[in-house]
């Protein structure tokens, strides 16, 4: 199995080291398993904006 190394960023990730699943797994999700995710813009059921700088 591939190993990933990462360049040494910030001390914890000197001596990172992190396998790749390219062996195991599809580069894309399959499309009949992905479902939309519902977006509010901050608002809540009665409409209202709840989070500012949405």
């Amino acid at each position: 199995m591939p190993t990933r190394k990462y360049k040494p960023t910030s001390p914890g990730r000197r001596n990172m080291v992190v396998s790749t699943y390219e062996e195991i797994t599809k580069s894309k999700p399959e499309k009949s398993l992905l479902a939309p995710r519902p977006k509010s813009g901050g608002r809540n059921h009665t409409g209202r904006i709840t989070m500012f700088n949405r």
